[in-house]
């Protein structure tokens, strides 16, 4: 049976061949396979070192990720109030103090940087949510030529939720903008996959969106275009019938014109 520090390396193995198909930058290789802290918050929380998992009680673990999705840093009373919203403000500053002392420092490696009343975590520490928007970017911003050979691995980094199997209120709004990047960089992806005639990568790109928001009529609208592309006017016509289906049901509304009038093409050609 494999162990925790078995498993940890694999899901870092897994991370750093998608990254470095990502970006193909060499030295982004280099940082993952270091012996730096690495915070992992996709697709569930994890603190490794060198490939080995590094054991925290849930308290640090909670501070860890608010530090570190809060690139401004964030101020001690406001941090014990988001992490023990049900706790009286003096037990909330005790949770944070024992959080603090068990997490500020892993190792050798200082993960939180307190400055007056305020908290950063350190930019030294990679976290995977970081590295993911940092080829967002590139992508968008077309620094990044993307292909179906690099576009696998970003399509799998940004179908993965941030931190699922937490239920705390203040993720509600980092998950809303996290869901808000991967679906804008997942639409991208697909059409400019779609326009190199790269369909395969295209569609699983356009799906990948589909199943982060199944309403928003971009990614549909991105599936029905490589359908047609393909010459596959049947499987286009079946999905944007799915598709207005499900919208009358959740919403009551009627796809836009602009989607009606891509089904009407295919109904008269």
């Amino acid at each position: 049976m494999p162990t925790d520090g078995t498993r940890s390396r694999d899901r870092w193995d897994t991370q750093t061949r998608t990254i470095e198909g990502v970006a193909g930058l060499p030295e982004m290789r280099e940082l993952l396979v270091s012996d730096d802290i690495r915070l992992g918050l996709l697709g569930g929380f994890e603190c490794a070192q060198a490939g080995d998992k590094i054991s925290l009680p849930l308290g640090a673990q909670r501070l860890l990720a608010l530090l570190a999705l809060r690139e401004g840093g964030v101020h001690r009373v406001t941090a014990a109030e988001r992490l023990w919203p049900d706790s009286t403000p003096g037990r909330a500053a005790g949770n944070l103090r024992s959080a603090l002392w068990r997490s500020r420092r892993l190792g050798e490696a200082s993960v939180i940087e307190c400055v007056g009343p305020r908290l950063y975590f350190s930019p030294s520490v990679d976290v995977d949510l970081r590295t993911v928007q940092r080829h967002v970017r590139d992508v968008l911003e077309g620094d990044v030529v993307v292909s179906g050979r690099n576009s696998e691995g970003l399509v799998a980094a940004l179908s993965r939720e941030l931190l699922p199997d937490w239920s705390d209120d203040w993720l509600i709004l980092e998950r809303d903008r996290w869901d808000q990047v991967r679906l804008h960089a997942l639409e991208a992806v697909a059409e400019r996959l779609l326009s190199r005639e790269q369909y395969l990568d295209a569609l699983q790109a356009a799906l990948a969106a589909v199943a982060v928001e199944p309403i928003r009529e971009a990614a549909h609208r991105i599936v029905i275009e490589v359908h047609v592309a393909e010459g596959n006017a049947g499987s286009a016509l079946q999905h944007y019938q799915r598709f207005r289906a499900d919208l009358q049901r959740e919403l009551g509304v009627a796809p836009s014109p602009r989607m009606t009038r891509l089904a009407s093409a295919l109904l008269t050609s």
